[in-house]
């Protein structure tokens, strides 16, 4: 460990340590400068309500207990070091594409593996396949109130992560503080924009990890998702070599509103303050930077003989036909679409209906964006994968 932290970060640590016990092993010591950054951002840029700042001081010691003791597991289990992460189906669509509502119609089938929160945030002793449902942490996590739907109600009508549902790579990247969720839940420019230059291999070193825990005694084909892929999609794929991707297709322009609203949402959970201004000048050029890396990705992919690696899904025809867009997703990735699988999705899908909460209301107009300006920053995308957007 670097000798001198600021007070907060050595702050955090030695609460971290006293949770567990005495466990003072963090693994890569890389993660300090996200933490780092992390928490001198929070105090200079996010403009913190009382919530705010015990969300963020208590997300980064949840995220260092659990990285402690993750850590330790694997020093009293080497053997896990040589477990394959075997052919993963990663959804890297941009956000507002539809992957949450994919990856969640993905984990009703029993033969693929899914990241819940409750492991993600409790990560050992890692579930078993025979307790999985009936695991204290998984009840727990069942039962417990929803704080976020407490603090902003509205919030469920953009997104909603069920206890029982699959949660996002971002989480567990967010355990070594490179993760760009972390600036999605706190208006922190700081941070923002060192973790888009950020070297995100340690990173998924870290995630590695924690799958390789999670699968030892639960095992299955993982389907994963997060936009926060797209970051650096090239350390994801040198951690994951075998993985098939999924990208998920929609007009750009749209996405750029809807996730400026999502912003807006739920950062203003945590302050007080407006950020609008901030939020229009910062999440189009987010986004946009996202499709460049993921263009740039799937070229370098394909040069290397790997283009067969991707499934490319219409947004519209995810939202008007699921089933069928599953089993091309299934053909294209050399899995089986069982009849069990297909009544399960069935199922899930008469109960999560879109807009089960509330409609999700958002426009250019109300951000001052302009179409024709965005189009020509998307255009490189645009014209690549026009027959998957809508018209």
């Amino acid at each position: 460990m670097p000798r001198q932290q600021s007070a907060p970060v050595t702050d955090l640590l030695e609460a971290a340590s006293a949770t567990t016990g005495g466990l003072d092993d963090f693994g890569d010591p890389s993660f300090l400068e996200g933490l780092e950054t992390f928490t001198a951002s929070c105090a200079a840029d996010g403009r913190l309500s009382e919530i705010g700042t015990a969300a963020a001081e208590g997300m980064a010691l949840g995220n260092l207990v659990n990285r402690l003791r993750v850590i330790d597991w694997h020093r009293t289990h080497p053997e896990l070091a040589e477990a394959v992460v075997e052919s993963p189906i990663i959804l890297i669509g941009l956000p507002r594409t539809g992957t949450t509502a994919l990856s969640h119609l993905l984990s009703v089938d029993p033969a693929l593996r899914s990241l819940l929160g409750w492991e993600i945030n409790e990560s050992v002793p890692p579930p078993t396949t025979a307790t999985y449902r009936t695991d204290p942490r998984f009840v727990a996590a069942m039962e417990a109130p929803d704080m976020l739907d407490m603090l902003n109600p509205e919030f469920k009508a953009i997104h909603h992560d069920p206890p029982d549902m699959p949660l996002e790579c971002a989480t567990v990247l967010g355990q070594h503080f490179t993760s760009l969720h972390l600036a999605t839940t706190f208006n922190i420019d700081g941070y923002m924009q060192w973790v888009l230059q950020a070297d995100h291999r340690p990173a998924y070193g870290y995630h590695r990890l924690v799958l390789q825990l999670l699968q030892s005694q639960c095992p299955g084909r993982w389907q994963l998702k997060s936009p926060v892929h797209l970051l650096d999609p090239t350390s994801l794929a040198a951690t994951y070599p075998d993985a098939r991707y999924v990208l998920t297709h929609r007009d750009p322009v749209e996405v750029i509103a809807s996730v400026c609203s999502l912003v807006r949402s739920l950062t203003s959970t945590f302050t007080d303050a407006d950020f609008h201004d901030a939020i229009r000048g910062t999440w189009p050029e987010v986004v946009a930077t996202l499709l460049d890396r993921q263009l740039a990705f799937r070229d370098a992919q394909i040069a290397a003989g790997n283009g067969a690696a991707f499934v490319d899904i219409a947004y519209a025809d995810l939202v008007a036909e699921p089933l069928g867009t599953v089993a091309a997703i299934y053909d294209a990735v050399d899995q089986p679409f069982t009849a069990e699988a297909e009544a399960a999705m069935v199922a899930h899908s008469a109960e999560h209906r879109q807009h089960r909460f509330g409609s999700h209301a958002y426009s250019l107009e109300d951000w001052g964006l302009s179409r024709p300006e965005l189009e020509e920053r998307c255009a490189p995308y645009l014209a690549r994968y026009a027959e998957f957007l809508e018209d």
